[in-house]
């Protein structure tokens, strides 16, 4: 209530206790007489009278000085306000019944949906002292070094590009089965058919609901967070990189995890020194059972450490009905055990050590994932030669070095072997080296450029043959990323 409102129902009190004094004195000036009184009773009625009078007068002042008081603290406060310590006060609610019955449940979810837009764009340019597949002209994959001598010549290309540019779209929606997750992801960098383009590719197209996954995602045989902090696109030949379609349980997460997954198959054949021959021509692909793959991964306040596993069976039918039988099949396994280690608060090292038999699909740099072996020894002249997965082992080693805030350096080798089945040719590729050093600058936020020094070598399978490239790469990235929440 505002100070005038209190002045005047001060003043309306002072005129209701004046009115009822009024009263008050008129009742005493004309009493009821109910029988007649001597002068001396008249006398001590009306000074008895009088004595109550003043008594109430004298109550009503005081009443009065006790407002007048109030209202001189409250224009004090108003003129010189203090800070006083907050009151609590306990509140009793009592919610409608229409209310309590839609009322959430503890299940329900809680939080907030976002989502977010992010990518780069980045130029790579450089200068390739050798020679490669033209289609893979801005990368070193020792896959794509030539063959023969001058399979690619001329020697010494000048290169641009903005195929790693990126775009992608996350969302994150809470629910009472836990976190919906999305991600959609594209870069320009053309494979397969569209080799060498500039064009949209998918990376990602995946959703998880609490411990279910399904879309393209990273394999779950994959370890992405053993990829060094390197410009060139294609990175380092020994470790598993393949993004696939896939359904993944995760039934444990956070510092021990554990996911189960059933991946799409496929792999490629070598057909060697036969590759001539019709009988092979009518010889099918068949993949009629799922990849299976698993992994169990420990992180802790020095890094994490992960061991993944694979199991794949790949088939093939011979579809011409003649003399010859070469339908056949091969199991695929491997293991996957790689670690990032924090040296120090500059320092990070990333390993990977990768082996096993008819696994190349999932490599970051491999060739087939069967060759051809003889098979005259056994005496069946049916089936003169069958196919064999290929046993390969790898590795890769590199060290992340944060100079100061505004530098940084990423140093590493890897390397790649296969044992080649007797069928090959002699120009099958067996070994594959990668070596990169870089210096980056963060000039300001979301700001990337630096230099990049690589080198790729292969090494044929029988005649000796070896290739090797060089290059200096610059690069320039820019990053956006942009979240919403509601």
């Amino acid at each position: 209530m505002t100070i005038s409102r209190k002045v005047a129902a001060l003043a309306v009190a002072l005129i209701a206790m004046m009115s009822l004094n009024g009263r008050v004195l008129g009742q005493t000036q004309t009493p009821e007489v109910k029988k007649p009184q001597t002068a001396e009773e008249t006398k001590k009625s009306q000074t008895s009278e009088v004595e109550q009078l003043k008594l109430r007068v004298q109550q009503l002042e005081d009443t009065l000085r006790e407002l007048k008081g109030q209202i001189s603290a409250i224009e004090e406060t108003r003129t010189n306000p203090t800070p006083q310590a907050p009151q609590v006060v306990d509140a009793l609610y009592t919610e409608p019944a229409a209310a309590a019955a839609t009322a959430p449940k503890p299940q329900d979810p809680k939080g907030e949906s976002t989502f977010q837009i992010y990518g780069f764009a980045m130029l790579d340019a450089g200068y390739q002292f050798k020679q490669n597949d033209p289609n893979w002209f801005d990368v070193v994959r020792p896959v794509k070094l030539p063959s023969f001598p001058n399979e690619f010549a001329p020697n010494g290309n000048t290169y641009f590009s903005v195929r790693q540019s990126r775009l992608g779209i996350k969302s994150s929606t809470p629910t009472k089965y836990g976190e919906l997750k999305t991600q959609f992801e594209f870069e320009l960098f053309g494979t397969g058919a569209q080799a060498g383009q500039t064009i949209f590719r998918l990376r990602h197209a995946y959703g998880e609901l609490g411990q279910f996954g399904a879309g393209q995602q990273n394999s779950t045989f994959m370890d992405g967070d053993v990829f060094p902090n390197t410009i060139e696109y294609w990175g380092p030949n020994g470790m598993v990189l393949f993004r696939n379609v896939q359904f993944r349980w995760m039934p444990l997460k956070g510092r021990n995890a554990v996911t189960i997954a059933v991946e799409r198959p496929g792999a490629s054949a070598d057909q060697g020194r036969y590759a001539d021959r019709i009988e092979l021509q009518n010889v099918r692909p068949h993949f009629n059972l799922p990849d299976l793959t698993a992994n169990v991964r420990f992180t802790r306040d020095w890094g994490h450490f992960q061991a993944a596993g694979i199991v794949r069976r790949i088939a093939w039918v011979d579809t011409l009905d003649d003399q010859f039988d070469l339908s056949g099949s091969a199991v695929g396994a491997g293991l996957n055990l790689t670690s990032a280690l924090n040296f120090s608060k500059n320092d990070t090292g990333k390993f990977a050590l990768v082996f096993g038999q008819g696994i190349q699909n999932y490599m970051n740099d491999a060739d087939v994932d069967v060759g051809i072996q003889t098979n005259l020894a056994e005496g069946n002249p049916r089936r003169p030669i069958v196919g064999k997965a290929l046993p390969m082992w790898s590795f890769i080693a590199y060290l992340d070095h944060n100079w100061n805030k505004r530098f940084s350096s990423s140093f590493g080798y890897s390397m790649m072997n296969v044992d080649n089945s007797d069928g090959q040719a002699a120009d099958a590729y067996h070994r594959g080296h990668y070596a990169s050093g870089n210096l980056l600058y963060y000039p300001w936020e979301n700001v990337l450029m630096g230099g990049e020094f690589i080198w790729g070598r292969r090494e044929n399978f029988l005649d000796g043959f070896k290739a090797d490239d060089f290059r200096i790469q610059f690069s320039f990235k820019y990053n956006f990323s942009k979240t919403f929440t509601f």
